[in-house]
């Protein structure tokens, strides 16, 4: 329940007075950077940015380490996948330390695992602070206006921001049902924390299906109460935000296409730049 993903924080901060279009663009290139092949030198010029993202954003450095928590947790099962799947004739191209049977405990079973979990975790990090930071509404506003240019070939615009809204507006609400059938289920006597694997399965089996009946329902009320206000989304609406781009928003944008401009270079000319070769070979 402290999951804080999809809840908006309303904070003064720099961060939140960017122009939500120009604040969608940035962190669209700094999801984009993470995915190209930069190896961990990479990864911490990213991680630079996105902390220094994070801290103009005054979220709460607890944040941090409660994201991280599900990020170990994936990182041990990588590294158990890649210690079975990872087999080369060469024991010195995987830094073999151990082996035991199929298990092979490396160096590049390590590094990859904890690159992916990097990489995943850097991603979290980003949409995060892009959901605290911005409300619901001027991201919906946000990415219609940025998926202008496909109303030429008749593409649902307004339908689909208003979708991508509508889910983004729904996390928090069902983390909140969730907690609500959780206490409840707790009061009846079930226990999610103790017992066998059999028993747990059951209880939480008590969990999902009244929440998955309570997402049905709540889907469906909000279904009817945009029907009963004649909410058209083929008719042409007006807005009541308007939004206007000023001199630290050009500063913002030219900061993230220079960043993403920068691991483009870093990954294509990877002899200009700095590098960790012992690490970085593992997984490039």
């Amino acid at each position: 329940m402290k999951v804080s993903f999809g809840r908006y924080l309303p904070l003064n901060s720099i961060i939140h007075k960017i122009d939500p279009r120009i604040k969608l663009v940035v962190l669209i290139c700094l999801i984009v950077s993470i995915f190209f092949k930069t190896g961990f030198s990479g990864f911490a010029v990213i991680g630079v940015g996105v902390l220094l993202l994070f801290f103009l954003a005054k979220l709460p450095l607890t944040m941090l380490f409660r994201l991280m928590r599900p990020i170990l947790f994936m990182i041990l099962i990588l590294f158990i996948v890649n210690c079975f799947l990872l087999n080369t004739n060469s024991d010195e191209d995987i830094g073999l330390l151990y082996q035991w049977h199929a298990f092979k405990f490396s160096c590049k079973a390590i590094f990859l695992s904890l690159y992916i979990g990097l990489r995943i975790y850097l991603m979290i990090l980003v949409t995060t602070i892009l959901t605290t930071t911005t409300q619901p509404l001027d991201l919906t506003l946000a990415l219609e206006d940025i998926m202008m240019p496909l109303k030429i070939i008749k593409f649902p615009v307004h339908i689909i921001s208003m979708i991508i809204s509508i889910a983004l507006r729904s996390i928090p609400t069902l983390l909140d049902e969730a907690g609500r059938i959780l206490k409840a289920q707790a009061s009846r006597g079930v226990d999610l924390k103790n017992g066998h694997f059999r028993e747990k399965v059951k209880a939480l089996v008590s969990l999902i299906i009244p929440l998955l009946v309570s997402s049905f329902q709540k889907a469906e009320d909000l279904a009817y109460a945009m029907d009963s206000r004649g909410y058209d989304p083929q008719g042409k609406r007006t807005r009541f935000r308007q939004y206007h781009i000023k001199f630290k928003d050009i500063c913002f944008f030219i900061l993230g296409v220079t960043m993403l401009a920068f691991i483009i270079s870093f990954n294509f000319h990877p002899d200009i730049f700095w590098r960790i070769p012992m690490i970085d070979n593992y997984v490039i």
